[in-house]
């Protein structure tokens, strides 16, 4: 009788004695090439996206035509209440229409942008790249309103791992910013100014630390404003933020949070605050180049509700 011969098993030979696993080093940090950080005056900018969209109350409709790739003119109607100023805790509105007509100018290294309005408001931007690392942005306001019209001047240098900021405006208005690249993650920076009309003067800091899922920010100033926010990526569509503001001169506190999910064809925004308030925003994209907006806001605690609805045509 034949006999069944069992194939002999493959023995693992043990570690040598006195021998460690292999150790993964940890990747060393390169000083010397640190990313270079956002504007100071941006570092809240993701927070700020999910938090405080641009909402209206309501009807409003864009237009917007390309003359060719540079140029591009725009017509706005805007049709809704205003608030104007009261004593009574009673939020008081007027209905009020305006037609706002705009001039666009895009180029690689010079953007315009001009918009006059019906009431008699001009506005105007400017950003120039006057070299690879120095950028001039301007901004104007000219409105019939005595003491209304403000303009203000921005040099912004942009280093290999810092960048700096110089800041000046009408009213006597100086201001200067920098934000310092201290790790791949972590930037510091800091901030002065000095109203000159008000005789006021200020100085502030902040923080920001960001990875590929979170954000979180950081920012103080000697005006009494502390300012926290906080944004989490949860996914490649939705974000959740948060934030927190306090005066310690007046002690006024305000906490809120809020959620941004991009679907394929909406974009859908809303926060509840600390206040009692709750707003949402929709951005529908009905087909290319038509886009249907919602807008909503409930203020529980003044009894002030907020409802609008518009179209964007074109690009």
């Amino acid at each position: 009788m034949a006999t069944l011969i069992t194939p002999p098993t493959a023995v693992t030979a043990p570690p040598a004695v006195g021998s460690t696993p292999a150790v993964t080093e940890p990747q060393k940090v390169d000083y010397m090439n640190l990313p270079c950080p956002i504007p100071y005056e941006e570092i809240h900018r993701e927070a700020l996206m999910s938090l405080k969209p641009e909402l209206f109350e309501g009807m409003r409709f864009d237009f917007t035509k390309g003359l060719n790739q540079k140029f591009s003119l725009s017509h706005s109607v805007i049709m809704g209440p205003t608030e104007i100023p009261s004593q009574s805790p009673e939020t008081i509105k007027i209905p009020t229409a305006h037609y706002e007509f705009g001039a666009n100018f895009i180029d690689p290294k010079l953007m315009l942008f001009g918009r006059v309005l019906t009431d008699g408001r001009l506005n105007a931007r400017l950003k120039c790249d006057l070299s690879e690392n120095l950028t001039l942005k301007g901004n104007a306001q000219l409105t019939h309103e005595p003491h209304m019209s403000h303009g203000m001047v921005n040099f912004d240098y942009k280093g290999s791992d810092y960048r700096t900021q110089f800041q000046l405006g009408n009213g006597a208005l100086f201001g200067a910013s920098y934000i310092q690249s201290v790790s791949p993650h972590l930037s510091l920076g800091g901030e002065v100014f000095w109203a000159g009309q008000h005789r006021k003067s200020g100085i502030g800091y902040a923080a920001r630390y960001n990875t590929d899922k979170m954000v979180a920010t950081g920012q103080v100033a000697s005006t009494g404003m502390v300012a926290l926010s906080y944004v989490q990526k949860v996914s490649e569509k939705v974000s959740l933020a948060s934030d927190f503001m306090y005066n310690y001169m007046s002690r006024d506190v305000t906490a809120s949070f809020g959620y941004d999910y991009i679907l394929r064809q909406c974009r859908l925004r809303g926060k509840i605050d600390s206040n009692g308030c709750v707003a949402a925003f929709l951005e529908e994209r009905l087909n290319m180049g038509l886009n249907f907006i919602l807008s909503a806001e409930i203020d529980h605690q003044k009894k002030d509700y907020k409802f609008g609805f518009g179209l964007t045509v074109g690009e």
